[in-house]
Order: structure tokens, then C-alpha cells, then sequence
């Protein structure tokens, strides 16, 4: 059943009533258990939790990767649930950008070519201004026609990341995106990603398992045995590894005091 939860006009994406369960009968194991959620538009939210809280499920499910067992999905003011696979194609490759930890280049293109590629699959003309800002915010001019193994891992997800930017998405989802990388690489891919929410109103939704990371984040939110359980808004290193560690430390149900630290979310 569809949740009749009003979705926010200033969210880019909205779940309501999420739930994602992997197999059935006694071996069912249900990742996500009921999220009602609303990403906000031009602002980069991370996503945390415990090993198997269902991070990269949420994202997944958000970004029409993976198909929900019941609730709703809207992107963009599109309800992802209703799609069929022809749509679905179509509004990832036209509204919405990726970057993984693989950096998933294609390796017999160069740099440039596989920053375009989503366009040419597309066949919608480039648009060179854009291009170009891109371009020089990742700092790649140089390496335009490099391919990627001749490109150090972090300006392989540069490019990856220019790839994801270059449609002008609705919404990126990064799932991991600094997993490969070394700390100056990591740091360098955050303040562009950072950059592109503040300065050209892009909307970000990451994954993260990192402290560091996810302080780039206008706002984190916590996952737990597959409900939201918390967020904190403007992060800091501290008070996310505090939230951490008492998420590790408590049951889901009582992850929430009044310390203040860990908000309950409701919308």
C-alpha cells in the first residue's frame, strides 16, 4: 500500500513506506523495514550505519537499481514504483547521475569520451560550456584524451564523477565513491561533489561508511537494522563517530535519548 505522506516541493527525492525484503518464508530477510524519507534539493545528505543496516539498499532502491517490496519511490516529482523497465532506463540515463567505488569506465574510451558517454547513449547534443566547467572543476583539461589506464585512480572517478554531472542529473547517488582512493584523492572528489551542491545546485545523495566523509554532508542520516534511526544536521568528524558508537553499542529501537545528539526523524 502507497503512503498518502505529502512529499515536501523542496525534495528532490521521497520514500514513503519503503520496505525491500531478500527471499521469503523462514529465510527472509527484510533489509529495509518501512523508511519515510525526503531528500532535499540542492543539498548533499549522507547515508550511514552498521554494517548491514541497509545503506546501499536504500540507495539502490531511491535511484530504481532495485525493486521495492512495498511503499513508494518519487524522483523528481516521478513515481519510480509505477515504470516500467523502458522508463526506468530512460529516467536513469536522463535523470539521474551515478558514481560507484568501481570507477566503471569504459577502457577502450578516453577520458572525455567516457565523460560524454551517457549523452551519445542518449543522443542528446553536449553541451560544451557545461562540459568545459566540468571539465576544469575536476581539473582533467589535461587528460581529455587519456584513456583510463592511463589515469591515476583518482582521476579515474573524476571522470566518473564529470560522467555523472555532465546530463545535469535531478539527483546523484554515490555509493561509496572514495572506497578506492587514496586520503588527497578522497579529499579532492568531496570538495568537487561539495562544490556542485553549493555553487551549481546539484542534489547528492551518498553512501558512506567514513567519518571524514561524511562531514562534507550538509546532513547525515542513520541507518539501523533497516530504519531510519537519526540524523544530524551541518556533521562534524565527533559527532557522527558518537552517533556511531552508540548506534554499535544500542538496539535500533532505543538508538534515540535526549542527548540531542541523535534526532529522531519524522516527517
Amino acid at each position: 500500500m502507497r503512503s498518502t505522506t505529502a512529499i515536501p516541493s523542496s525534495a528532490i527525492a521521497s520514500a514513503r513506506g519503503l520496505v525491500k525484503t531478500y527471499g521469503k518464508g523462514d529465510t527472509a530477510v527484510q533489509a529495509l523495514a518501512g523508511i519515510d524519507v525526503d531528500f532535499t534539493r540542492g543539498e548533499l545528505t549522507a547515508i550511514m550505519g552498521p554494517s548491514g543496516s541497509g545503506k546501499s539498499t536504500l540507495m539502490h532502491c531511491m535511484a530504481g537499481l532495485d525493486t521495492v517490496t512495498s511503499g513508494s519511490v518519487v524522483i523528481d516529482g516521478e513515481d519510480v514504483g509505477r515504470m516500467n523497465q523502458r522508463q526506468l532506463t530512460k529516467l536513469r540515463r536522463t535523470r539521474l547521475g551515478f558514481i560507484f567505488q568501481a570507477f566503471n569506465l569504459v577502457p577502450t574510451l578516453t577520458a572525455a569520451e567516457n565523460i560524454t558517454l551517457p549523452l551519445d547513449i542518449a543522443r542528446r547534443p553536449v553541451d560544451r560550456a557545461h562540459f568545459e566547467a566540468i571539465v576544469a572543476a575536476v581539473r582533467l583539461e589535461t587528460r581529455l584524451h587519456h584513456r583510463p589506464s592511463e589515469l591515476s585512480g583518482g582521476q579515474q572517478q573524476r571522470v566518473a564523477c564529470a560522467r555523472a554531472l555532465v546530463a545535469k542529473p535531478a539527483v546523484i547517488f554515490a555509493d561509496e565513491p572514495t572506497g578506492n582512493l587514496d586520503s588527497r584523492s578522497s579529499a579532492e572528489l568531496l570538495g568537487f561533489l561539495r562544490r556542485s551542491v553549493d555553487d551549481l545546485g546539484q542534489s547528492v545523495v551518498m553512501v558512506t561508511h567514513d567519518p571524514r566523509v561524511a562531514t562534507y554532508a550538509h546532513r547525515v542520516l542513520f541507518l539501523a537494522d533497516g530504519r531510519l534511526v537519526g540524523e544530524i544536521i551541518n556533521p562534524t568528524q565527533a559527532s557522527v563517530l558518537e552517533v556511531l558508537g552508540r548506534l554499535d553499542a544500542t538496539p535500533a529501537t532505543d538508538a534515540g535519548d535526549d542527548s540531542g545528539v541523535l534526532a529522531p526523524i519524522g516527517f
